[in-house]
């Protein structure tokens, strides 16, 4: 099937509350257009390198969201224009891209990436440090950010249950966050569920979602 009616299909079985994020990793110009042309504004990409080179070939009322692992020493490259990054898993990687977006006089939206899968490969603060984080002074002390809420990966696994156990847990330490009302974060999004467990994340809490392959086939 087509992009256009991939992305057709995927956008009609979201609620309204719910943001799709299309990711287009390693896939070509040609590609995001027709999903452009076909409505969608919001892309999502795991390298800076090759979202730079996209956002500087590509109208520019898209949303760029980095969603991929961060190194510091490319935050720079995407600070002027991009519009949400996912994965922040550190206070050093936040006070570079709040260095970085004073640079560019801009605020920039993050979300921090939450540790809620087995694997030791996946990144993101447990919840002892996310507490210890949001109390820091370093923290509030920080006027080039905005942290709009929680991002987190589950198991890559074909059980769903622990799937769904990850989520809930993820979408519970969101809520117990927005219940603080920590004057310096503005919690409004919980992105979870990508291609495969987009429609189980949706269940447990998510409003934004990364779907890749549903759309654009896969890689």
């Amino acid at each position: 099937m087509s992009i256009p009616t991939n992305l057709q299909q995927v956008k009609s079985t979201l609620p309204e509350n719910v943001t799709l994020v299309a990711v287009s990793k390693t896939k070509p110009v040609s590609d995001l257009m027709q999903a452009y042309e076909a409505g969608q504004r919001i892309f999502g990409e795991n390298k800076i390198q090759e979202m730079v080179e996209k956002w500087e070939q590509m109208p520019k009322d898209i949303q760029w969201h980095m969603i991929g692992h961060v190194q510091t020493n490319k935050v720079k490259f995407m600070a002027p224009f991009v519009s949400l990054i996912h994965g922040v898993d550190s206070l050093k990687l936040l006070q570079e891209i709040n260095k970085q977006a004073q640079k560019n006089n801009r605020i920039i939206d993050c979300l921090l990436q939450i540790h809620i899968a087995d694997e030791e490969t996946k990144f993101g603060f447990d919840e002892e440090e996310l507490e210890i984080l949001l109390n820091s002074i370093e923290f509030q002390e920080m006027k080039n950010i905005r942290i709009l809420g929680l991002m987190g990966m589950a198991t890559f696994t074909d059980n769903q249950e622990k799937v769904k156990q990850e989520f809930t847990h993820l979408k519970a330490i969101f809520d117990s966050i927005q219940m603080q009302s920590v004057p310096t974060l503005n919690f409004s999004t919980l992105s979870m569920g990508m291609s495969g467990d987009y429609k189980l994340a949706i269940e447990c809490g998510s409003n934004m979602i990364r779907v890749g392959s549903s759309i654009f086939g896969s890689r």
